[in-house]
């Protein structure tokens, strides 16, 4: 099956489906430590300098055209150009169905939370999941805050492998209907 990946637009940024041509974009931003020592021990440290391209070309791009991925490149609506990061939606995957970074100078903006926001808003609404669920290191407290702001519970407590090592770890979740709830006390009903 192939899936058409919408353009999705928040107040500040675009996110546009991820292209072969955001490779060096992803190589420049991605391979800093505060970046990736909370990532699957999957990614390959130290990264390897065609690490973005060979990742696009074998992994994210197939999973797109078969449907079972959403790969979206993370831009400032004021700088369209200009790569800043990345969020992924993923239906092949039983406990991680939304994963992210973000380049490092636009850490402590919020804009993850709003692309989170956003991409969950399409996971639910356009694709019709019934449930939202990812794993995240305990000491990964930025990525908590976004979990917890929009109203997800903690469902298990594990160890898992991460590119920093092998940490706790816990399961995320939240269902349709309190994702909906979230969204409409955020908007003040």
């Amino acid at each position: 099956m192939t899936t058409t990946i919408a353009t999705l637009e928040t107040r500040r940024l675009l996110l546009r489906p991820l292209d072969f041509a955001d490779a060096p974009a992803v190589q420049r931003l991605f391979p800093q430590w505060e970046i990736v020592r909370h990532l699957n021990a999957r990614v390959p440290w130290p990264y390897p300098p065609d690490g973005a391209l060979v990742h696009l070309r074998d992994v994210l791009l197939p999973s797109m055209a078969r449907g079972g991925a959403w790969h979206w490149s993370l831009r400032l609506r004021t700088a369209p150009d200009e790569l800043i990061g990345c969020i992924s939606l993923r239906a092949d995957e039983v406990d991680e169905n939304r994963g992210f970074w973000l380049g490092l100078p636009w850490h402590g903006q919020g804009l993850m939370t709003e692309a989170s926001d956003r991409v969950t808003d399409y996971w639910f609404d356009d694709l019709g999941f019934p449930v939202l669920r990812m794993s995240k290191a305990v000491e990964n407290a930025a990525s908590r805050r976004i979990s917890e702001k929009c109203g997800m519970r903690v469902i298990a407590t594990v160890e898992r492998d991460y590119v920093s090592g092998r940490l706790i770890s816990e399961r995320w979740e939240i269902t349709r209907e309190e994702w909906r709830a979230y969204r409409r006390q955020a908007a003040g009903g």
